[in-house]
């Protein structure tokens, strides 16, 4: 990346169309971890033509808006995890479990009954439709596997260190699927690490570490705090972050806009580039420019431009899609202001 050159990216989601989902049954549903077929408006017949009709218009929308690295918006998907994490080996998915999710409420997951494993790529068909309609840089993301662990019941391992490495074994076959397929950067979604802070010390960069081996392609990792939809109010520091600057990763994504993150941690990640947060996405009002770049330029107190790239917060899948598109805009306007002031 050119010296003072701030790229701009999303985390993965985007707004679905109005006339593909039903945005709010969405919404009150929570975020899926089991399929949920029921909040598609088109019949089966129909959904893969009508989702690559979709996916067209968000990469025309990331297009249109300036981002420099995109992805499909995740249109096909009922949340950032779901579609992969039932499509493994050793998911009952018939029968699913429970778990308490972030909100201490119980959730209904995916249920490990025998041992996970990989057994066909997932989501390779996606990053294939994707590279063929955009001459952009590509991101394609995929669940990562102290994620998928915590958001399973485990009926089957004799604790979840060990589950979660069975699927950091499987989330391996899949990156290398995507990388093959044709995607630039390969981003593991990792919330739950900041969930589960304990665990997370105890196995989670083992976890990302062991999804990796053998990967050469750029790789990053997601992690916040949760979509600002299902939660409002975020403490100003992470209680898992510098861990990571020991795994095997390129980028690191964090929310910082709607936490109002103390960035003086990026000091401890001097191995990263950091995609930072700089939208908040409980807002659903456009930050003006100006704003972008002043949380830009905090950030550069402990980090180099070189090593800085900007994305919202988290996944934009449930704001407005005018909204989200009005956001990005901001995002990159404000980033070629403070390009320009570093000139």
């Amino acid at each position: 990346m050119r010296k003072n050159f701030i790229g701009t990216t999303v985390v993965g989601s985007y707004p679905q169309p109005e006339w593909l989902i039903d945005r709010d049954a969405l919404s009150h549903a929570g975020v899926p971890r089991v399929r949920a077929k029921d909040i598609w408006r088109v019949p089966p017949a129909q959904l893969e033509e009508a989702q690559n009709d979709a996916t067209l218009a968000v990469i025309k929308e990331m297009e249109r808006a300036g981002v420099d690295l995109i992805s499909d918006g995740e249109v096909r998907r009922e949340s950032y995890s779901n579609r992969f994490a039932t499509a493994l080996e050793g998911i009952d998915a018939d029968n699913p479990g429970q778990v308490l999710g972030r909100s201490g409420q119980p959730t209904t997951v995916p249920r490990v009954t025998g041992p996970v494993s990989w057994s066909a790529p997932v989501q390779a068909g996606d990053v294939e439709f994707l590279r063929a309609n955009t001459d952009h840089p590509i991101k394609a993301t995929v669940p990562g596997p102290f994620t998928m662990a915590q958001q399973a019941q485990n009926d089957y391992y004799r604790d979840r260190a060990s589950l979660a490495m069975d699927y950091a074994a499987a989330v391996n076959e899949e990156v290398k699927a995507l990388f093959d397929a044709g995607a630039d950067v390969v981003q593991l979604d990792e919330p739950w690490l900041e969930a589960h802070p304990n665990d997370a010390k105890e196995f989670g960069v083992a976890a990302v570490s062991r999804a990796l081996e053998g990967v050469t392609g750029a790789t990053g990792l997601h992690l916040c705090f949760g979509y600002a939809a299902m939660v409002k109010d975020k403490p100003a520091a992470y209680s898992f972050l510098q861990e990571l600057e020991a795994a095997p990763i390129t980028y690191l994504s964090i929310e910082a806009a709607q936490p109002k993150l103390d960035l003086a941690v990026l000091e401890k990640l001097p191995g990263k580039t950091i995609v930072l947060g700089v939208l908040d996405l409980n807002d659903m009002t456009a930050e003006a420019p100006g704003v972008v770049a002043a949380r830009i330029l905090e950030a550069l107190r402990f980090v180099l431009p070189s090593r800085l790239m900007v994305a919202p917060d988290c996944g934009m899948k449930y704001l407005p899609r005018a909204v989200a598109f009005q956001k990005l805009c901001a995002m990159v306007q404000g980033a070629a202001l403070v390009r320009e002031a570093l000139k």
